[in-house]
Parts: C-alpha cells; structure tokens; sequence
C-alpha cells in the first residue's frame, strides 16, 4: 500500500521532530529536577512554609505534565507504528485509513511542542500581566481597547490560561479606558510578551453618523509575575507614593463602601499600578507591589536590550505610533504584524482569540 509507504516516512519525520523538542527542551533535566524537588517534599519541616510548599508543589506539577506530554507523544508514535503493521498485515483499508488521522493529530501535537522549544527567555515560563491603555480617538479608541480585551482574553480561554481581574476603568460613553489584568498558566509571558506594542485599528466608526473611517489605537503593556524568591528587584517604599480609594463596580463585600483601591505611582520611573479587585487594602497593597515589581524588571529587561542594540549599531527610528500590528476592517479586511509580515484574512478569527500564526511567527523571528 503506496499510503502507508508514505505514512511511515511522515511518522519518521514526526518522530524526529519530536526527539529534537525533547533535546531542546533538556528533558533529562527535568526529570533530576522533578526528584531533587521531591527529596525536598519528603522533609518533615516541609509543609511548615505553606507559601514555599505551594510553589515547590505547582512547579513539580508542571514538571510532571511537560514530560508526560512529550513521553505520551513518543509512545503514540509508537501506538501508530503498530497499526500500521497490522493494517499492512491484514491489508485493512479503514486501519489505515485510521492511521492517517491519528499521524495527522500527531503532527500539531508535535508542532505545539516544538513551539514550546522557542521560548529560550530568561523569564517565559511565567506568569504575567497584561495592561491596555486606549490612545487619541475618545469613544472609538475606548471601544477598541474592549475589543482587544475580549480578544485577549478569549485567547487565554482557548489555551487554557486563568485571567484574574486586576482594574479596570470603563469609558466615558462606550469601550474601556484602561484594563489591568493577571493571566496565569504555562508559559504565558513566553507566549504573550510579543504582543507588547501600540495595535492599530482601521474601520467605519459606528459612533460617526457620517460613517467615516477612523484609525484608532491601543497599547498593550507585557510584563512577567515572579515569585518574591525569583525576583531580584527591590523597591524601597520611600520612592513609593500610594493613594486609596473606594472600588468602583457592582459592590458586595463592602469593596465599594470603604477605601480597599490602591494606587501605586513609583516616583523615580513614573510607572503607575491599581488594583480594586481584592476583598480588603491589604490584598490589594500587595498585588500592586508584585505588578510595580513586574514592571520595573520589565523595564530593567528593555534598558538591557536598548544596550545591546546600541553596541549592535542596530537602532531603529519608531514610525507612526510604533504600531506593531493593524487591524484594518475598510478598505478590506486585513491584519498585519508589521514586525514580521505575517498577515491574515479572516479577521473575525484574530478578533475570537485565534492568535496562533502571529505567536508562532514572532517567536519563530526571536
């Protein structure tokens, strides 16, 4: 059978693939990793620290899960390979059939996993928060900023990432002014710090009774969540200023009745961070500092790469608003990362989350 001649060469290739993501994703030393974690966990005094116990126990987890995942590809090419020498054996057409599928599955599987291989930064496998801010154009940059929201957050939805509300400051009409908030979940910073950028949006404004075309922007702000143990940077609270004040929203719990909002502005860099979300000032107080700590590494992070273009002679005049992306609806319907050229018809399929190709093509550029 001609098909499964050609089955066998693609399964070869897929297998290889997957090896090579393996190499490179240093799986022997996860597996020494998962066992000096878990001597750790065998200590009586262990669960003493439930704050270091819950780390050490989610990054053990994850562990588990990353080599399972790569293990279970290996033996389902191993499963394939079987079915097909039955299915040569017994001449079956509808096992073949049947093993053409299974590869075909196999092949994305093995393409997610290579993706995973591409995330070589410092800082990938965390966590992050996303801000976005909506620029010049009131109402229709207010409305863009809430569909890029919703974009995101969609996306997150699809690959099983948790979003956490941090603030949010709703427009004066329509849309949102200002969005804060945290998504958790394997390697999110590592899928999602190509996004930082200004995103432009081209279309007939359904706020213009003349049905003129408007050019909107948004700013999408990317930063890690380390843990206090992984994060370096210090923040001397003198160098702080913080305001309270009540929650806005719905109400319940009293977070609108008392003054539990806090607002950090950190003088020496003019970064601002507010959280409203929490029960009480204190919660809130202190997922401003981890936000105030992830933008300052963030920002410590791009003074080091500024360096290195410097020393590179690679420095690069920002055009039009730096817009990294645009999302053009009139004309013609069209979407372009200006970074790496990678374009897209079907805009409503970006707008529901569907941001693989541009993901895979920015960290396939890094």
């Amino acid at each position: 059978m001609l098909e499964l001649e050609q089955y066998a060469q693609d399964l070869q290739g897929i297998r290889k693939s997957i090896v090579s993501a393996g190499e490179a994703l240093h799986v022997d030393h996860m597996r020494e990793q998962i066992d000096e974690l878990q001597q750790e966990m065998e200590q009586p005094d262990f669960w003493n620290d439930l704050e270091r116990s819950t780390r050490v126990n989610q990054k053990v987890g994850g562990l588990k899960n990353r080599l399972a995942h790569y293990e279970k590809l290996l033996s389902t090419a191993d499963d394939i390979e079987v079915m097909m020498d039955l299915a040569r054996e017994e001449e079956d057409e509808d096992m073949v059939r049947e093993a053409g599928e299974a590869i075909s599955q196999l092949k994305e599987q093995a393409e997610a996993l290579e993706l995973e291989t591409l995330m070589r930064g410092n800082y990938d496998d965390s966590n992050a928060v996303l801000s976005l801010h909506a620029g010049a154009g009131g109402t229709e940059a207010q409305d863009w900023t809430q569909m890029l929201y919703r974009m995101y957050t969609r996306y997150c939805e699809r690959m099983g990432f948790t979003v956490k509300l941090l603030d949010l400051l709703e427009g004066d009409e329509a849309g949102i002014k200002s969005v804060t908030f945290e998504v958790d979940g394997d390697h999110v910073y590592g899928y999602l710090r190509g996004e930082k950028g200004v995103h432009r949006l081209v279309r007939i404004s359904p706020f213009d009774s003349n049905a003129r075309r408007h050019t909107s922007f948004s700013s999408l702000d990317v930063a890690p969540m380390l843990e206090d143990e992984d994060n370096d940077i210090e923040i001397n609270m003198k160098d702080v200023r913080v305001d309270t004040y009540h929650s806005s929203g719905a109400g319940g719990q009293n977070v609108n009745k008392t003054s539990s909002a806090v607002r950090m502005t950190h003088y020496p860099t003019g970064i601002v961070v507010s959280c409203q979300t929490e029960r009480d000032q204190v919660q809130n107080r202190a997922t401003c500092i981890k936000m105030l700590k992830a933008k300052l590494l963030e920002l410590r992070e791009r003074e080091k790469e500024q360096q290195m273009a410097d020393i590179k002679g690679e420095m690069k005049k920002i055009e039009w608003g730096s817009q990294i992306r645009s999302y053009v609806f009139q004309p013609y319907t069209m979407v372009k990362d200006h970074r790496t050229g990678f374009e897209v018809g079907n805009i409503d399929d970006v707008m529901n989350g569907n941001l693989d190709g541009f993901v895979t093509s920015y960290l396939k550029m890094q």
